[in-house]
């Protein structure tokens, strides 16, 4: 998103890409990891990004994320779990993920003690806003995020970039839906999916499901 100790390694960042083009200065009203892709919500004044930030905080932006996980979870539920910050041993606070599947399917390929593998499209609606929540409380309950090379599981990483050419992590923040901090209007913001994404769900017949 933008420079820090975290993303020294970085040359490209975003909060400075979309600043040039728009040739004025944007604030960053959340955040999303390096290897998520999807909407991103921004602010022309200080003031407006922090009053959509307290949002955040409250609660009050509905948001939606799509994920490609192992394993067929059920048909919803949620990961009541509490998770620490971006200091793996510090103090943990509340965190509440909700989900639904909204496809499954199984692969039929052989790994370990099985003959096929099951992976499902899930969408994942974080109640609170924790450093990696979804990818985290994912990897709590064994169905890990597809392309997770740090809470992910490397044999289903290594199946889906030798069979499938994927080598990315499949989460996708997908909807934002909230009220307008001037107006009061409510707003939902949409990020359509990308080629990568796309040929994933082309492939599983998932397309349908998130209406490409």
């Amino acid at each position: 998103m933008h420079r820090s100790k975290i993303a020294s390694d970085e040359t490209d960042f975003l909060l400075e890409r979309i600043k040039e083009q728009a040739g004025a200065n944007l604030y960053l009203a959340h955040r999303l990891d390096r290897a998520t892709s999807g909407v991103l919500l921004l602010a022309k004044s200080r003031e407006i990004a922090g009053e959509l930030g307290r949002a955040f905080m409250a609660r009050e932006v509905v948001k939606k994320y799509l994920a490609v996980v192992r394993g067929w979870p059920e048909a919803e539920g949620e990961i009541d779990y509490p998770l620490p910050g971006v200091r793996e041993h510090g103090p943990r606070k509340p965190a509440l993920t909700r989900w639904r599947t909204l496809a499954t399917a199984t692969v039929p390929i052989a790994m370990g003690r099985y003959p096929e593998q099951r992976y499902a499209l899930v969408e994942a609606s974080p109640e609170t806003g924790r450093y990696r929540q979804i990818r985290k409380h994912f990897h709590h309950v064994s169905h890990h995020i597809i392309g997770d090379t740090s809470h992910g599981r490397g044999d289903h990483n290594r199946l889906w970039r030798i069979h499938f050419g994927m080598h990315r992590m499949l989460l996708h923040a997908w909807r934002l839906e909230f009220a307008h901090p001037v107006s009061g209007a409510k707003l939902t913001l949409v990020a359509p999916v990308d080629a990568v994404w796309r040929s994933v769900l082309e492939r599983f017949g998932w397309q349908n499901v998130v209406g490409i």
